[in-house]
């Protein structure tokens, strides 16, 4: 059987190989974030899969700093004494001082050293510290913002802490701390203010006027040069402020440099760990046992309306924060409207199942979703007690002669079954939604729904299941992902391609620009992307209508090819590759706070730069020689003889030009001092 994918990868553009590397023994890097073993958003997926890469790089002298939340800290984090003994003198002066900070191990990949603040224990010095900021920044900070307000807490402990770190150490250190968003940016503003020992790095994952003017439905994009900032806030502090200022995408970078004024110097795109696969197309059996889990759900959910052929169901699904406008729901059901029209008057017999899962505010799971998940184990327990009584006269007939199988069920047995699917027997539709809703009238996709009315009909060929939430169906995010056909996360859709999941994104997400700069024809590679920078809503719509039309008319065998495509676009994603956009990040940093031990040497970025996936050999993916590529033979109409195609060897053809992923110095054993070949303003003009 083939291995699975080599861990070689593509060259990406404007970041050369570094001839030498940085000798980061004497150096020690600070990772700071709110979301450090603390899950409220998707940064604390970056850094929490970015922390083994790092971990390898800089051995003990990397510390992730967060809040001390203590519900996240008993299942997250082994509390442990430091063994640093500049890290124990000064955790233990801030303890001595009127501080709480704790350390330990963040139980995760790589297991990262953490270094916890209590914010709350510390909330008594607000006021003065809000006094200080107006005087020394003039940042003012309104006293009802809670956010801010721990914002001030966290930045003020945190730069307390790093000054105390660098007055601890008996020779100048070499710090280098790096701040994630906002919230953690009020630290940097005070490191530079105080004139701290420290090399910044700033990282905003999306600007935060930017996500108040997508969430208030205003075409953002199409109107940046307009916006205009009237004064400063942390934000934007925190991004002058920094040795060096990144982003995770092209279109971040944009926004940034109109809201916040300056240009990022380096875009760092957001990666994954991407996990292996003994086999090549093991993934694709993981596809296949978590579809059979949500076909069962499915029947439950529609039973006595179960009138689609669940083999020819297509489980598409849209996932994220519930921002209606934002995330894209309001033109994914749009789009699954038309889809709809189009599907009937082609009389296809293909049933499109969306999953929407933005959980919103409920009480309770529906009576009638429930009812449904009961008639579903009662039919199969009947199924059971039917199969054991036949089995039974079955093997009883054996030791005598041939049964007569058409015997072996009985006017008992036939009573049974009809009792279970007179049960079955339903006088309203299904359920629209799986829970009640505390505000159903007002809620935005529910009423959407009735607008479009998809209301799951036995004409609809598509089906909705709004704002679901995962305890009532038998598989977690993951399990549903690895289940569904085609993913739709109009921001973000990395997840779906490392997972081998078709997906759409836009090219107002970063992935969406990532993808499209490095995939000569990123839809044969099941990366649908709409144009939403240079169209209107109608016309994205129609494009997004037409995308999810053209992949129900394919076939079973095309599908499970695009999948295979799309698994093997998950070696650009992962951090073994990506990592090293933050590796020079650090490096800038350090070059440029420390540069008589650091050198910065600035190049002009060769043309010749970067490698696009091409196009693949066979297009549209309908192939007739696919045996080795699918689990399961293909259907009888998808003998397509006009087209041949070999899995290996397209594989092969794709790898042209890869190279090695990046092997990171372990335990710092680097004797060289000279920088990465990086320039700045050429890293950020030709990244993604």
């Amino acid at each position: 059987m083939p291995l699975a994918r080599s861990l070689s990868v593509t060259s990406l553009s404007g970041l050369e190989e570094w001839d030498e590397e940085f000798d980061l023994e004497d150096a020690v890097l600070f990772e700071i974030a709110l979301e450090v073993a603390n899950k409220v958003g998707g940064i604390y997926t970056v850094i929490q899969t970015k922390a083994r890469l790092t971990s390898e790089e800089w051995g003990e002298n990397y510390f992730l700093v967060g809040p001390y939340v203590e519900s996240n800290v008993r299942t997250q984090v082994e509390l442990i004494e430091p063994t640093n003994p500049v890290l124990k003198r000064t955790i233990d002066k801030m303890n001595s001082s009127g501080c709480k900070v704790y350390f330990g191990r963040w139980l995760i990949e790589g297991s990262p050293y953490v270094i916890l603040i209590d914010v709350a224990f510390t909330a008594w010095s607000l006021d003065t510290w809000k006094s200080e900021l107006w005087e020394f920044c003039d940042i003012g900070v309104p006293w009802f913002d809670r956010e801010a307000n721990d914002a001030v807490l966290f930045g003020f402990l945190t730069s307390w802490f790093l000054g105390e770190y660098a007055a601890q150490c008996e020779e100048p250190p070499h710090i280098v701390a790096h701040f994630h968003e906002w919230l953690a940016g009020l630290g940097l503003v005070l490191c530079r203010q105080r004139q701290l020992p420290v090399a910044t790095i700033f990282t905003t994952h999306a600007t935060l006027l930017g996500r108040y003017l997508c969430a208030g439905n205003v075409d953002f994009y199409n109107n940046l040069a307009e916006v205009y900032l009237s004064s400063y806030c942390l934000e934007r502090a925190a991004a002058h402020c920094a040795h060096v200022f990144t982003t995770v995408s092209q279109i971040t970078a944009i926004e940034a440099e109109h809201l916040l004024k300056r240009k990022p110097d380096i875009i760092t795109p957001n990666g994954l760990n991407v996990k292996k696969f003994s086999a090549v197309h093991e993934f694709q059996n993981l596809h296949a046992q978590s579809k059979n889990r949500i076909q069962e759900f499915v029947r439950g959910h529609f039973y006595g309306h179960l009138d689609f052929n669940l083999d020819k169901c297509l489980f598409l699904f849209i996932a994220g924060r519930y921002e209606f406008s934002n995330k894209g729901a309001d033109l994914f059901l749009e789009a699954l409207a038309r889809l709809n029209y189009l599907l009937r008057v082609n009389h296809s017999d293909v049933t499109v199942i969306a999953f929407f899962i933005m959980p919103a505010r409920t009480n309770n799971f529906n009576v009638e979703t429930l009812k449904g998940q009961a008639v579903r184990k009662q039919l199969w327990d009947t199924a059971q007690t039917v199969k054991e009584r036949f089995g039974k006269k079955l093997y009883e007939s054996l030791f005598s002669v041939l049964p007569d199988v058409a015997k072996m069920l009985d006017k008992e047995d036939f009573t049974i079954m009809k009792r279970a699917i007179f049960a079955t027997q339903r006088q309203s539709q299904p359920p629209i939604c799986t829970h009640n809703m505390l505000e159903d009238n007002s809620d935005p996709i529910l009423s959407c729904v009735r607008r479009i009315g998809l209301f799951n009909s036995s004409a609809d060929r598509v089906k909705v299941f709004p704002v679901i939430h995962l305890p009532l169906l038998p598989m977690d995010y993951e399990d549903l992902s690895e289940a569904a056909t085609l993913g739709s996360s109009l921001l973000t859709t990395t997840e779906c391609t490392v997972m081998g999941i078709p997906s759409i994104s836009t090219n107002l997400s970063g992935f969406g620009c990532f993808m499209e700069e490095h995939i000569a024809d990123p839809s044969a590679y099941g990366i649908y992307i709409l144009d939403r920078r240079f169209r209107g809503v109608d016309e994205s719509c129609n494009q997004l209508t037409s995308f999810l039309f053209q992949f129900c008319k394919q076939s079973r065998r095309q599908r499970i090819i695009q999948r295979n495509r799309t698994e093997r676009l998950s070696d650009l994603l992962d951090w073994r590759y990506l990592g090293r956009y933050y590796i020079s990040a650090r490096h800038m940093a350090l070059a440029k706070a420390f540069p008589d031990t650091y050198i910065y040497e600035p190049h002009e970025p060769t043309s010749t730069s970067g490698f696009r996936y091409p196009r693949p050999a066979s297009v549209p993916p309908s192939p007739a020689l696919s045996r080795h590529s699918s689990p399961h033979h293909s259907e009888a109409e998808d003998n397509d003889e006009d087209e041949r195609y070999d899995e290996d060897l397209e594989a092969e053809k794709d790898r042209v030009n890869i190279r090695q992923p990046y092997s990171v110095p372990f335990k710092n054993k680097i004797s060289s001092v000279q920088g990465a070949n990086l320039n700045s303003d050429s890293v950020a003009t030709d990244k993604n």
